[in-house]
């Protein structure tokens, strides 16, 4: 879907670019351009709830492991205070990028940096939740506006008739998503929450739109983007972190304190 051609600059940051002899992963945060190809492919993979960005990132790391990316973070990393180590930008040679990183001085001093942004309910989960998701939920819990609750969902079968013809409309047999659909639903039928009032996936159930929002359920990040504006008017939010079709899953049950 997307090709090494679009990557316009590339810095690392974090324990790595501080000379760390042992880091927890090398940082590195990637600023793209996009042409038509993208376009298509990021707005095929957000209609089915999949990563846009796993294209490029099987591209740059190829079979290389241990390397974090991030999209388009150089400006909020440069808010926070990151110093950023540049690599290689568009037009230089790679062999200046080969360069620039041979002259990183190792520094036994330096560990391993830990996570910023981490709250206790994120122990164990951290990998599955994006820096970005990090830093606006951690903001957020410290100020008391919301609770987390890990959850790892066991499955089962879904009691209301209309959800369970819901998904099964959406998505074929064998996709992550029905799956994890599925499993989230369960989940907030065993908690008491009317399946009527939730908005799934960017869809409401049932075409109810007369019954108020109550819970928004997000499949692997897509809808991140909305998080802010629904917990401020007091929708909880369902965090499916990765929707697999074998596998057990987990996710993060995001609600917004009661109003004073």
């Amino acid at each position: 879907m997307v090709g090494r051609c679009l990557v316009e600059e590339v810095c690392v940051f974090g324990s790595y670019a501080r000379g760390a002899l042992e880091p927890n992963d090398v940082e590195v945060v990637i600023e793209h351009g996009t042409d038509r190809r993208w376009l298509g492919g990021s707005l095929d993979a957000s209609v089915n709830g999949r990563d846009s960005y796993v294209g490029m990132r099987q591209a740059l790391r190829g079979r290389t492991r241990g390397i974090s990316f991030q999209f388009r973070g150089r400006s909020s990393l440069l808010d926070e205070g990151f110093e950023l180590f540049l690599l290689w930008r568009k037009g230089e040679p790679f062999s200046l990028a080969r360069e620039r990183l041979a002259s990183l001085t190792p520094d036994p001093e330096a560990g391993p940096a830990p996570r910023d942004h981490m709250l206790a309910e994120f122990e164990e989960l951290e990998s599955l939740v994006p820096r970005p998701a990090r830093s606006e939920l951690f903001g957020r819990h410290v100020k008391g506006k919301i609770s987390i609750t890990p959850l790892r969902l066991l499955g089962g079968d879904i009691e209301d008739p209309e959800a369970v013809r819901h998904v099964r409309r959406r998505w074929v047999e064998t996709s992550p998503l029905r799956r994890a659909a599925a499993c989230a639903l369960v989940a907030l039928e065993q908690r008491g929450v009317g399946l009527g009032e939730v908005t799934l996936h960017g869809q409401r159930l049932f075409g109810r739109d007369q019954l108020a929002e109550r819970c928004f359920v997000d499949l692997g990040w897509n809808g991140f983007g909305s998080v802010g504006r629904l917990l401020d008017s007091g929708v909880t939010w369902l965090e499916v972190l990765r929707p697999h079709r074998t596998k057990p899953m987990d996710a993060l049950l995001i609600e917004p304190a009661p109003r004073t």
